[in-house]
């Protein structure tokens, strides 16, 4: 159902790749779809590839933004708050290096479990102006860049995608290890300064 769901909002173009954006982010699971039809919009019509990529970031950041909320205030309901003086220590790890986690998935054009860590902020409290900063700057560079290659390899894009995952993984785990550096570094700056 779901593919017979996809393949009509494929045929409205980029209003079709925001409902599926917005869909696939908030919730209900089309691995790889949305790079998929970014690139085939590139390809099979360059004069709007630049908008179907806005349409997904807009749909993608919705859909995220509806499930951090979701998990941010419907939580209330099922979960005791910490007791205070209680070890949170995930809640700590995640306060320091959590919007790595976001921006990571959302930035790979190979699914990784981003609702996960889309929930995880939700419910630490993360800020919402970080946590959309994170998935924004990701979203942008993830499907413009596929929009691009669409345009300048046609067909091929794809294929050079799937070809490169694993340097794409690469370059990811190096980009979060120099982010996670910075993190520590402003923060042993900050502890000097207060010190």
């Amino acid at each position: 159902m779901l593919h017979h769901i996809s393949d009509a909002l494929v045929a409205f173009g980029p209003w079709g790749v925001f409902l599926l954006a917005v869909l696939d982010s908030a919730g209900v699971p089309l691995p790889a779809a949305m790079d998929f039809l970014v690139v085939f919009e590139a390809v099979t019509a360059p004069g709007r590839a630049y908008l179907t990529a806005l349409m997904a970031v807009l749909g993608s950041v919705g859909g995220n933004v509806t499930l951090f909320l979701m998990a941010r205030h419907g939580v209330r309901r099922f979960v005791k708050p910490p007791q205070p003086g209680k070890p949170r220590k995930f809640q700590n790890w995640f306060r320091q290096y959590g919007l790595v986690t976001v921006f990571i998935p959302c930035l790979l054009p190979i699914p990784m479990p981003l609702k996960v860590f889309v929930i995880s902020a939700g419910l630490m409290h993360t800020p919402f102006v970080d946590f959309l900063g994170a998935v924004v700057v990701a979203r942008v560079i993830r499907y413009f860049s596929e929009a691009y290659l669409g345009i300048r390899m046609g067909r091929n894009a794809q294929a050079y995608l799937n070809h490169n995952a694993w340097t794409l993984i690469g370059i990811a785990l190096a980009l979060a290890l120099v982010l996670i550096a910075i993190i520590r570094f402003n923060e042993q700056r900050r502890r000097v300064a207060q010190g």
